[in-house]
């Protein structure tokens, strides 16, 4: 009898678990950042950059749970790197990889609950401070930008600009 219980409540705890599935998370790039990516940044890096929004989204919201269902759309509508990217140094033969400046990014979206109900997300960071942008590599302020927004998505808070 005792069995039959412990059983019953894995089942029913194994069911919770099943249907409570994580966010949805996609990313797509907005057009200025597109037609930013053809002529300066590289079609490749950018790409890159926006899926590396998505996995990092995707992992903090499944070890956090928030926003279980959901389905959560986001743009990367701009991105600043902090050193040259491949095609900036291959267009621009003189520029150092050892040039660095200030970097950062731009995410505007959306989560969609699973009844349908919106809210809107955004959020942004540019470094302001040039001592910090040396010790990271081309995209450490837009990593940074969605590590700190990941974290307040996985919070459940309905991330606001900074």
């Amino acid at each position: 009898m005792r069995t039959l219980a412990i059983a019953t409540v894995a089942l029913f705890a194994s069911a919770g678990a099943a249907a409570a599935a994580p966010a949805a998370v996609n990313v797509t790039i907005g057009p200025e950042l597109q037609a930013k990516a053809a002529s300066t940044l590289g079609v490749r890096e950018v790409n890159d950059l926006a899926n590396d929004l998505r996995t990092t989204v995707e992992k903090r919201l499944a070890r956090s749970g928030a926003y279980d269902g959901a389905r959560i759309e986001l743009e990367l509508t701009d991105a600043q790197p902090n050193r040259p990217t491949f095609k900036q140094l291959g267009d621009r033969p003189g520029l150092s990889y050892e040039s660095f400046g200030l970097g950062g990014a731009r995410i505007e979206g959306s989560a969609i609950a699973p009844d349908g109900h919106v809210t809107p997300l955004s959020y942004k960071y540019y470094e302001s401070d040039i001592r910090w942008a040396r010790r990271g590599g081309t995209w450490a302020d837009a990593e940074w930008t969605f590590d700190r927004f990941a974290q307040k998505l996985g919070r459940g808070d309905a991330v606001a600009s900074r």
